[in-house]
C-alpha cells in the first residue's frame, strides 16, 4: 500500500512540472501582441504629411514635385536595412513620373531597433484636388540583419492637403510727411489658400535689428513710434486685416524712402509655429508748410499794386509756385496770376499782382482771396487760401505842391485833349490866313 502512496506521489510531481515548462514555452494565451518572441512586430506606422523628415509644409492644390513624407519606427529587436516603400494615394495624386508611374522611395540607411526612420517620395498635386482628409496606403519592404530573405508590412493611413498661406504687407497711406506725426495704416493679407492663425507682429527697430538690415535702413533708429507690436489673431485665406501705428519722422530724413522690416509669426495649417519677414516701404516726402503773411496796396510804375510775402516753414521747397488773386463778395477786382517759382523753406517769397478792374475803377475796399498753389517733391499739387480786405483809392498822378490838388487819369487825359484841339485849331487857322 505504502509504495502505491509513494508512486501516485511521484506522477502528480512529473505532471505539474510538465505543464509549467510547457507554460514557460508557450506563455499564456491571451498575452498582448508584440510582447511575446513569436509575434514580435517589427516596423510601426507613425505619420504621413507633405515636406521632408525634419519639416512639415503646406501643400496646395496644383503643386508639382512636393515630398511627402512617411515616418516609421522599428519596433523589433533587431536593426532592420534595405527599406523601400511604395506608395498608394487616390486619382488626384500622382508619381511626376507620369500617371502610370509608381511612387516609389528608398532608405539606404540602417534603422536600429528602437529608431525612428522615413520614407521621402514626390508627388504632384492636381489642381482640382480639394482641401481636405484623404486616405493613403504605403507597402514598405525590409531585411533584418542577421535574418535571410525580405519581409513586406502593408499600412494605411490618412493625410491632409492643407493649402499653403501667402504673406504680404502693404501701406494703406504710401508715403509719411516729415518732421510731422503721421497716421499710419499697413494691411497685412493673406493671399494663400490655407488660413493664418494667431498672427503676431513685432516691428524690427531695436538696435540689435537695424544692426542686422542693411545700410539703406540705418536711419530707422531716428524714427520715433507710437507702438511695435500687434495681435492681428487669425487671418483667412485670401482675406486682408489693417493695424495702425503714429510716426514722427526726424527733419533729417525727407525725399528718401525708410523700409520698416516687420517679423509675423503664425501658426500654419499643420499647427507649426512659422517666422517670416516682410518689409514696409514709405517715401519720406519733405514738408512745405507755406503761410501768406504782410499783403498790402501800393503804387508801383503808376498803377496799385497788390503785394505780400510767403513763408515756407517746412523744411523742402514747394514747386512750380503760382499765386492768383481772385475778388470775393461784390468786388470787381480782376482775376490775375503770377508765376513765383520755388517756394525754399526759411525764405519768405515776395509777389506783387497789379489790380485790374472788371467794368471801370471802383475805388475803396474790396474782399480779395489769394490763392497759393505748389507742387511737392512728390509732384502732388497743394493750395493755401488767403483772405483780407484790400483799400484801392484813386490813382495819383499829379500833385499840386501849393493848393494840394490832385488829379486822376481821366481828368489828365481831358486836359491832354482839349490842349491837343487848341493847338490843332490854331495851326489850321494860321494856315488859312496865309491861303
Amino acid at each position: 500500500m505504502k509504495s502505491i502512496i509513494i508512486i501516485f506521489s511521484i506522477f502528480l510531481i512529473a505532471t505539474s512540472l510538465t505543464s509549467l515548462s510547457f507554460a514557460e514555452r508557450l506563455g499564456p494565451a491571451d498575452a498582448p501582441q508584440g510582447v511575446l518572441r513569436d509575434n514580435v512586430i517589427s516596423v510601426k506606422f507613425l505619420d504621413a504629411y507633405f515636406g521632408t523628415e525634419e519639416n512639415k509644409i503646406e501643400v496646395a492644390p496644383g503643386d508639382k514635385n512636393v515630398p511627402f513624407t512617411v515616418i516609421m519606427s522599428n519596433v523589433g529587436t533587431q536593426d532592420i536595412t534595405g527599406i523601400k516603400g511604395k506608395l498608394t494615394l487616390p486619382a488626384a495624386y500622382q508619381s511626376p513620373s507620369g500617371r502610370m508611374a509608381e511612387m516609389l522611395a528608398d532608405n539606404d540607411q540602417k534603422a536600429s531597433a528602437g529608431n525612428t526612420f522615413a520614407l521621402t517620395f514626390f508627388v504632384d498635386v492636381s489642381p482640382m484636388a480639394p482641401i481636405k482628409d484623404y486616405a493613403g496606403n504605403v507597402e514598405v519592404s525590409f531585411s533584418r540583419l542577421r535574418e535571410s530573405g525580405e519581409r513586406n508590412e502593408d499600412y494605411s493611413f490618412t493625410f491632409k492637403l492643407t493649402g499653403d498661406s501667402i504673406v504680404n504687407l502693404r501701406p494703406i497711406s504710401g508715403h509719411l510727411t516729415s518732421i510731422v506725426n503721421n497716421n499710419v495704416i499697413i494691411e497685412i493679407s493673406n493671399a494663400g489658400t490655407a488660413p493664418l492663425n494667431n498672427v503676431d507682429i513685432v516691428l524690427q527697430n531695436d538696435q540689435t535689428s537695424v544692426a542686422t538690415q542693411s545700410q539703406s535702413i540705418t536711419n530707422l533708429e531716428n524714427v520715433i513710434f507710437d507702438q511695435t507690436h500687434w495681435d492681428v489673431g487669425t487671418i483667412a485665406p485670401q482675406t486682408a486685416q489693417t493695424f495702425s501705428l503714429k510716426v514722427f519722422v526726424p527733419e533729417t530724413i525727407k525725399n528718401e524712402p525708410l523700409h520698416l522690416p516687420m517679423k509675423i509669426t503664425y501658426y500654419d495649417a499643420h499647427g507649426t509655429e512659422q517666422s517670416v519677414t516682410r518689409v514696409t516701404d514709405f517715401y519720406i516726402n519733405g514738408l512745405v508748410d507755406a503761410s501768406v503773411y504782410g499783403v498790402k496796396v501800393i503804387e508801383l510804375s503808376g498803377k496799385q499794386t497788390i503785394i505780400g510775402e510767403i513763408l515756407n516753414e517746412g523744411n523742402t521747397d514747394g514747386l512750380f509756385g503760382f499765386v492768383t488773386l481772385k475778388p470775393s463778395g461784390d468786388s470787381n477786382i480782376k482775376e490775375s496770376r503770377q508765376y513765383i517759382d520755388e517756394i525754399e523753406p526759411d525764405s519768405p517769397v515776395p509777389f506783387n499782382i497789379p489790380i485790374e478792374f472788371e467794368g471801370g475803377e471802383r475805388a475803396g475796399k474790396h474782399d480779395v482771396t489769394i490763392v497759393v498753389t505748389y507742387k511737392d517733391s512728390m509732384r502732388t499739387d497743394h493750395a493755401i487760401t488767403y483772405d483780407t480786405t484790400v483799400d484801392v483809392g484813386g490813382f495819383s498822378i499829379i500833385e499840386n505842391s501849393s493848393d494840394g490838388m490832385s488829379f486822376s487819369p481821366s481828368v489828365i487825359g481831358g486836359i491832354i485833349a482839349v490842349i491837343a484841339g487848341l493847338i490843332g485849331f490854331g495851326i489850321y487857322r494860321k494856315k488859312k490866313r496865309s491861303d
